[in-house]
């Protein structure tokens, strides 16, 4: 069916619909094969609080944007290749719920569905793209993805050390590597992490430690050791303070 879409008027019409919603600062959408799969909103754990996010499902790329006026205006476009996109499951908690992680090497976060069938569909057919561009591609999935960052409402003292607690004084900051909320003094050393920037990032002691030593970290993104509430982005322009 993707194919048979792929030069279809109906399909280049609504790619540009897309692409008038984002304006002239989004990237164009439009080449050829692409196709666009599916739409909705979703809810994404970002670092202040959960926040509607228009997504937009293509044979080859994720796109999602901040919702202006809805199916009118976005901002804020950004477009993850599928190739390099793996996704998991994440345990229904609290309010949270229909969840799952959408995990690159430049970025990882979770988003929540509005009902459970919403939820299946989308990891369906984001699964289903996946597979389809790998084995066009010949390439093995990803291996290496980014931090899940951990909410900053989820840390009240740093997570490394346990005895600094966050103030308007003492703030947060997140480590690139483990995704931790962790104090100043626990995160003063930078490493480059090439995968999500061309500069060194900041880096908690213990990952510091383990990256310049050749160890491997230890990783934030196990669900059941932190609980579902415990997703974010990594490096994400649409939230406050994101350079921390």
């Amino acid at each position: 069916m993707v194919d048979r879409l792929a030069n279809s008027e109906a399909n280049s019409k609504r790619i540009g619909v897309v692409e008038g919603c984002f304006g002239a600062a989004g990237q164009p959408l439009a080449i050829p094969g692409r196709v666009l799969i599916g739409e909705g909103v979703l809810t994404k754990l970002c670092r202040k609080k959960p926040k509607a996010r228009q997504f937009f499902l293509f044979n080859d790329i994720l796109v999602y944007g901040n919702i202006v006026i809805q199916k009118k205006k976005y901002n804020k476009q950004h477009i993850i290749p599928l190739e390099s996109v793996t996704i998991d499951t994440v345990p229904d908690e609290g309010d949270l719920h229909n969840g799952w992680l959408i995990k690159t090497p430049t970025k990882s976060f979770a988003v929540y569905a509005a009902t459970a069938t919403e939820k299946s569909e989308w990891m369906n057919h984001i699964g289903k793209c996946v597979g389809d561009l790998l084995q066009k591609s010949g390439k093995a999935p990803t291996g290496e993805h980014a931090a899940v960052w951990v909410p900053d409402s989820e840390a009240t003292v740093c997570m490394r050390c346990q005895k600094v607690k966050f103030t308007p004084v003492s703030r947060r900051h997140h480590c690139r590597k483990c995704g931790y909320v962790v104090c100043g003094p626990c995160s003063e050393k930078k490493h480059l992490l090439p995968s999500q920037s061309s500069k060194p990032v900041r880096v908690c002691e213990y990952c510091y430690v383990q990256l310049t030593s050749g160890g491997l970290a230890q990783r934030s993104d196990s669900i059941s050791r932190l609980g579902s509430k415990f997703n974010n982005l990594s490096d994400d322009d649409d939230d406050d303070d994101s350079s921390d």
